[in-house]
């Protein structure tokens, strides 16, 4: 799905588009919908990651560079993060600048789907709430393969429907009523949170998008469920350690 289904351009032209009208407002606005949680789930990420002891790392949608940031806190490492949007990119570097981070981060616009890098370069690959942006997901998943080294990770924070059926409910119920009148009220792009809802919703999620990531090369993935499955964590290898 589009995010502006009445204008006849490409999911990535639109994608790239919508984060450059909400960039300003993103991190506030990803704050107060999660209610906080992002940073929890950031920090387990970069929990997981450390244990890896990553050398070279990926960040893919990098957004305005939250996950990015938290990984700089690993020893010796050394981070790229790459996103569509300049704007959200922006927002980023004056982040990173502040924090003093610019000799272990450095961010680039580039295209999840056309990676510039050479084959077998990175330990570790993450992706936070990006993947269902992807204009073709397998395509987007199979770059970040090939980018990987053969002993490399991927690390993917997505949003995610609970099994449980009660707490879908009220999942559902937040999700299509809060979430739009949020970003109706607080943001100047109101179809960027409808979108972004819908799309978490369809999107697919536990095992289903597990068996996409074992299509794209990855024999060995893991799924922790986040907040009773609003989110999930994957954790993705070519290999079976």
């Amino acid at each position: 799905m589009k995010p502006y289904k009445n204008q006849n351009t490409s999911k990535k032209k639109q994608i790239e588009k919508m984060f450059d009208s909400i960039s300003f407002e993103y991190d506030k606005l990803n704050r107060l919908i999660s209610a906080g949680n992002d940073v929890k789930w950031r920090k387990k990420i970069h929990k997981i990651a450390k244990k890896l002891n990553p050398k070279n790392i990926l960040d893919v949608a990098t957004g305005t560079a939250d996950i990015a940031i938290e990984l700089s806190k690993i020893k010796d490492s050394k981070i790229i993060g790459l996103d569509i949007s300049e704007k959200m990119l922006n927002v980023g570097r004056t982040k990173i600048l502040n924090k003093n981070l610019s000799e272990k981060i450095s961010l680039i616009s580039g295209d999840a789907e056309k990676l510039k890098f050479n084959d077998n370069h990175f330990d570790l690959v993450t992706i936070g709430f990006g993947v269902r942006n992807f204009q073709n997901l397998e395509k987007g998943l199979k770059e970040s393969y090939r980018v990987l080294t053969n002993e490399g990770a991927l690390i993917i924070l997505e949003t995610s429907v609970p099994e449980n059926k009660f707490i879908k409910f009220f999942y559902l119920m937040f999700s299509r009523t809060i979430i739009p009148l949020i970003g109706s009220i607080f943001s100047k792009d109101n179809k960027a949170y409808s979108y972004l809802q819908k799309s978490a919703e369809e999107f697919p999620s536990g095992k289903n998008f597990a068996s996409v990531l074992q299509n794209c090369g990855f024999n060995n993935v893991q799924i922790l469920p986040q907040m009773m499955g609003a989110s999930s964590i994957y954790i993705a290898k070519n290999t079976n350690e």
